[in-house]
C-alpha cells in the first residue's frame, strides 16, 4: 500500500480502457487524471503536478507518438509508460530513446500492468515538476517566460533577487514584449505564490473611477455608491497587485497610492479611517515617465517609490535569439487549439520571422503565427505570412548603398553592354559623354 498518493495521467481514446485502468489505479492506491485525447492531456500536464504517464499510441488527431515527443521536451523527468495494441520492434527502440520505461501490449493482466507501474515509479522519485530547474531548462522557460537570450537572462536574474521579498518593482518596455509575464513570475516562482495576485490595467479604467476601484469605497461616498466595497489593494492583500500602464493614473489616484507605500495602508474613498494592508506592487508602463515628471503629470516621489528595483524588458528586435523558441510555443498551442495537431514551419519562412524586427513584438509574432496556423494545413510556409513580412525581407537581402554608387555601377553595366561606347551609352541613359565621365570619376 502506497502512503503517498501519486498522480497519474492516463490517456486513450477507447473509454472502456480508461475506465479500466483507473480501476486497477485506484485499487493500488494511485490518484487518477483521464484524457481521451492528446489535447486534453495537454491541459492537464500544464495545470497538475503528475508523476506518470501511461499513453496509447494510435489515437485519432494528434496521436500518443508526438505526446511523447512532446513530454520529452517540456517535462523530461516524467516517466512515460506506453500501453498499445499495435507493438513493433522500431516503435520500442524509438520509445527506449524518448524515455519510455515499458512498453504494454493490449491485452495485458492487471500483474504485468503493476509490474510496469513499479518499475516507471521507481525512476519517478527524483521526479518533481516544483524543483528548480537546471540552467539550460531554466533559460528555455521561467514561468511563461520564453526565451535563452542574454537579455532575458538578465531579467530572471533580477527575479530570483526580488521573487522572495516584497520589494516595489517597476518594468518598462514597450508594448508587446511580456511585462505581465514578468509580473507573473515575480509573483508565482516565489514564496507568496499561493497568495492573491491582482492585475489591474490602469488605462482601461475611467479617471473618475480608478480611485474607487483600487481602494474601495464607502456607502454613500459618491452617487451609486450603495453599499461600502473593497477595491482591488484589499483584494490583493497578503499577495501581489499589478499596476499596468500606472502612467494612466490620475494625480489624486498616485497620491493615494504614494500613501499605500509609505504607510503601508489604504483608505476608501468617502472613508476617514485608513486599513492596514501586506501587498506588494509590481508597476509597469510602455511609455516614459520622467518625460510625464517634467510635464508635471506624473508625482517624482512616487515615481522614486515605485522604482525600488526596475527591470527592463528589451524589444523582440533586441533579443531575436528568441524568436524560434517562441515559434514554437505559439505553434503548438494554436496547432492544438485551431488544427487538434502539431504544426510546423519551414526553415524559409523562420528565416523570415527572424530577420523581421517585430514593431509590435511578441504580441505581434503570437498575432502573425496565429494566423498562419488558420491558414496552413499542416506546416507554415511563406505563403502563409503576411505580405508585409516578405517584403521586408526582400529590402534586406538588397544591400543598402548611396545613390551616387548606385549611379556609377549602372553606367559601367551599360558601358559594357555597349562595348564600351560612351555616344551609345549617353543616349541609352539620357545624359551627356561629361557626365558619364564625371560620375565614373567620382
Amino acid at each position: 500500500m502506497h502512503l503517498r498518493k501519486e498522480n497519474i495521467l492516463i490517456v486513450d481514446d477507447d473509454v472502456d480502457i480508461l475506465e479500466l485502468l483507473q480501476r486497477h489505479l485506484q485499487s493500488w492506491n494511485y490518484h487518477t487524471y483521464k484524457a481521451v485525447s492528446v489535447k486534453e492531456a495537454v491541459i492537464i500536464l500544464r495545470d497538475t503536478k503528475i508523476d506518470l504517464l501511461i499513453t496509447d499510441l494510435k489515437m485519432p488527431e494528434i496521436d500518443g507518438a508526438e505526446l511523447i515527443k512532446f513530454v520529452s521536451e517540456h517535462y523530461p523527468k516524467l516517466p512515460k509508460l506506453v500501453v498499445t495494441g499495435y507493438p513493433s520492434v522500431q516503435d520500442s527502440l524509438s520509445f527506449i530513446k524518448s524515455g519510455v520505461v515499458d512498453y504494454l501490449t493490449k491485452p495485458f493482466t492487471r500483474d504485468e500492468l503493476k509490474t510496469a507501474i513499479n518499475k516507471s515509479m521507481a525512476t519517478s522519485e527524483d521526479y518533481n515538476p516544483k524543483v528548480i530547474k537546471s540552467s539550460e531548462e531554466k533559460n528555455k522557460a521561467y514561468g511563461d517566460i520564453i526565451g535563452n537570450s542574454e537579455k532575458i537572462n538578465d531579467v530572471i536574474q533580477i527575479i530570483e533577487r526580488v521573487k522572495n521579498n516584497k520589494a516595489t518593482v517597476f518594468i518598462n518596455g514597450e508594448s508587446g514584449t511580456g511585462k505581465e509575464l514578468v509580473a507573473r513570475a515575480i509573483h508565482y516562482e516565489g514564496k507568496f505564490s499561493r497568495a492573491p495576485f491582482i492585475v489591474v490595467n490602469c488605462g482601461a479604467i475611467p479617471e473618475n473611477l480608478l480611485e474607487a476601484e483600487l481602494f474601495g469605497y464607502v456607502k454613500g461616498a459618491f452617487t451609486g455608491a450603495d453599499a461600502n466595497r473593497d477595491g482591488f489593494f484589499q483584494a490583493a492583500n497578503g499577495g501581489t497587485i499589478f499596476l499596468d500602464e500606472i502612467g494612466n493614473a490620475s494625480v489624486a489616484a498616485q497620491l493615494r497610492l504614494l500613501r499605500v507605500l509609505q504607510e503601508k495602508e489604504v483608505v476608501k474613498v468617502g472613508a476617514q479611517k485608513a486599513e492596514k494592508i501586506d501587498v506588494r506592487i509590481v508597476a509597469a508602463t510602455n511609455g516614459n515617465l520622467r518625460e510625464m515628471i517634467k510635464k508635471q503629470t506624473f508625482r517624482e516621489d512616487l515615481f522614486y517609490r515605485l522604482t525600488v528595483v526596475e527591470i527592463h524588458v528589451a524589444p523582440l528586435r533586441e533579443r531575436k535569439e528568441d524568436i524560434p523558441l517562441l515559434v514554437d510555443k505559439f505553434l503548438f498551442k494554436y496547432g492544438v487549439e485551431y488544427k487538434d495537431r502539431f504544426i510546423k514551419i519551414t526553415p524559409e519562412a523562420l528565416s523570415v520571422l527572424n530577420r523581421y524586427n517585430w514593431p509590435g513584438n511578441i504580441r505581434e509574432l503570437e498575432n502573425v503565427i496565429q494566423r498562419a496556423v488558420i491558414m496552413c494545413d499542416k506546416i507554415i510556409d511563406l505563403e502563409h505570412l503576411p505580405e508585409h513580412l516578405k517584403y521586408t525581407l526582400d529590402l534586406i537581402d538588397d544591400t543598402l548603398e548611396p545613390l551616387k554608387v548606385i549611379e556609377k555601377k549602372h553606367i559601367e553595366k551599360v558601358l559594357r553592354a555597349t562595348g564600351n561606347n560612351k555616344t551609345k551609352a549617353a543616349q541609352i541613359l539620357q545624359i551627356d559623354r561629361k557626365t558619364i565621365r564625371q560620375k565614373l570619376s567620382e
